[in-house]
């Protein structure tokens, strides 16, 4: 390797921390200036700088040039501070880094574009992109559902970047071995057609076989390339998403997070809010507003928890509600996708079943005790549908998710003062702690960053055949006992600030399942050893 490579390899470049030794060794003397400084010393050095930009994507660019160059030191500044960082690498600052990603694009970081035009080199492309290294995971995304600011196209890839950067600083997967995959098959996104920056294909998305033999042709590429590797699925579209998953769950470790890590994080807050309330999950009645991707995963998820508790499936389907844009959806509702259907209802449950057509009526007709929103519509958790619902139930559990926070349905301090401090409540976004009459509320946030790099961890640590039920469900009740749910104003699941801690114990439940079931390598009999094992730290 030439002197200078060693410089710009994002992975071996260690900058002013190189010894005197290592300078002379590898050639670098007169390169650096002549201090040598400790990982400490830069971080605070780049902590200073990321502190004076201005907010928002001012910092997150910052944050990038540090990432460009060198892997190793953004990791240490990102994991030290962790819960100030996350909003800018992930949520809520991804949305404006994806819609600007072409005309602001300066260098790929290691990601993969594969296109539906040249299939014949989807395999290169993916061994080009690795440039050797030893990949263990990758996040691929079509795009075609991005945070609720939908279809981005090949701008997406940004995305999967800022989700593997999560994966690396909470739960201590190797940067090294992990990619970043963009599916370009075109964008339905007017905007990007017209503009003249755009890197992505000009013309309507690819639907149907040529569509789903991409995505077969790209599985196929990346489990011949890297056999162990574990794949994320992320915003791929309504249609598609699930149909995906299903395909290839039973036959390699796969997992996406928008139907899966929704629905894990989702029944973490339930189970969280059951614990504070004192109640049974198998006593619930469940309403989705938003049935979506996100809503049918998380309605999904919490149907088969009620079925491990030991209701059949027929029992847990009544305990769900779904709301859209029509209304409650019955089994009549036309345009209902395969997800919805096993959970409509039928007209002749109600008396009044034409006026179930907006969210209030439908409270007013179901009388729900869990109300999670996932329908990025504004403002959608009204006082009336609030007020509503709290009649009818103690502690109304009350998680609006939808994001970024222009989209939340209801922001907490309203629904604490709608059900005089009763309601248990997690949000999609950060939100500071509410005083209500006395009391000091803390909201938490479920964010799939609280696990899926835990999931991730546990099925690379045990080197799962599989990621099944057992083990999605086995994360869930993992983040039980973390919160001290005795406290008045107790959150419903962890804060961020110790997203470290838990990511380790998601890992251990994860790894632990895969051992108990037979679906972990034969070699592999101590969760928490494995996991030791493969763990990355940020440092020289």
């Amino acid at each position: 390797m030439k002197t200078m490579d060693i410089i710009h390899n994002p992975f071996k470049n260690k900058g002013t921390a190189f010894t005197e030794e290592e300078r002379r060794k590898l050639g670098l003397i007169g390169t650096l200036p002549g201090s040598v400084q400790t990982i400490e010393q830069q971080a605070k050095r780049v902590y200073d700088q990321y502190q004076i930009r201005p907010d928002g994507m001012q910092k997150r660019k910052f944050l990038m040039e540090v990432f460009n160059t060198n892997r190793t030191l953004f990791y240490y500044v990102l994991s030290h501070h962790i819960e100030e960082l996350l909003p800018i690498v992930h949520d809520p600052v991804i949305a404006p880094a994806i819609e600007q990603y072409s005309e602001i694009f300066m260098l790929p970081q290691e990601a993969a574009f594969l296109s539906i035009e040249h299939p014949e080199d989807i395999e290169e492309s993916l061994k080009n992109a690795a440039d050797g290294r030893d990949i263990r995971l990758i996040v691929v995304t079509d795009a075609e559902g991005i945070l609720g600011i939908g279809d981005w196209g090949v701008n997406g890839v940004n995305i999967s970047v800022g989700k593997l950067m999560i994966y690396t600083a909470a739960a201590g997967i190797n940067p090294s071995q992990v990619l970043p995959v963009s599916l370009d098959v075109g964008t339905n996104n007017q905007e990007l057609i017209h503009d003249p920056l755009y890197l992505g294909l000009k013309k309507p998305r690819v639907t149907g076989k040529e569509y789903y033999d991409m995505v077969d042709k790209f599985v196929a590429s990346a489990r011949k390339l890297f056999p162990d590797v574990y794949i994320h699925f992320e915003d791929f579209g309504r249609d598609n998403a699930t149909k995906i998953l299903n395909k290839y769950r039973n036959e390699i470790p796969v997992f996406n997070d928008d139907v899966q890590g929704t629905g894990i994080v989702s029944l973490a807050g339930v189970l969280g809010a059951l614990e504070i309330s004192g109640q049974k999950i198998t006593d619930q009645k469940f309403l989705t507003f938003g049935a979506g991707t996100a809503g049918m995963g998380i309605a999904n998820l919490l149907c088969k928890e009620l079925q491990l508790q030991g209701l059949s499936e027929e029992e847990a389907k009544k305990h769900f509600y779904l709301v859209d844009k029509q209304g409650l959806l019955f089994d009549d509702t036309e345009g209902l996708t395969p997800e919805q259907k096993p959970f409509t209802r039928s007209r002749d449950e109600f008396d009044n079943s034409e006026e179930l057509t907006n969210l209030e009526a439908v409270i007013k007709a179901v009388h729900p005790t869990v109300m999670i929103g996932t329908s990025t519509t504004p403002g959608a958790f009204t006082e009336g549908a609030i007020r509503e619902m709290a009649a009818h139930t103690e502690r109304p559990i009350i998680f609006p998710i939808s994001n970024p926070t222009r989209l939340i349905e209801a922001m907490p301090k309203d629904l604490l003062e709608w059900t005089d401090g009763k309601a248990l409540i997690a949000t999609g976004i950060p939100v500071k702690d509410v005083e209500y009459k006395g009391v000091s509320y803390a909201i938490g946030q479920a964010n799939n960053a609280l696990i899926y790099p835990g999931v991730g961890l546990g099925v690379l640590a045990s080197k799962a055949r599989l990621v099944n039920d057992q083990m999605i469900s086995a994360a869930a009740h993992s983040l039980g006992g973390i919160v001290d749910t005795t406290k008045p104003g107790a959150a419903v699941l962890p804060p961020v600030s110790k997203i470290h801690e838990f990511t380790k114990t998601v890992a251990k439940a994860v790894a632990q399942s895969a051992i108990d079931q037979g679906l972990a390598d034969p070699a592999i009999t101590d969760a928490e050893k494995a996991i030791e094992a493969i763990k990355w730290e940020a440092k020289y």
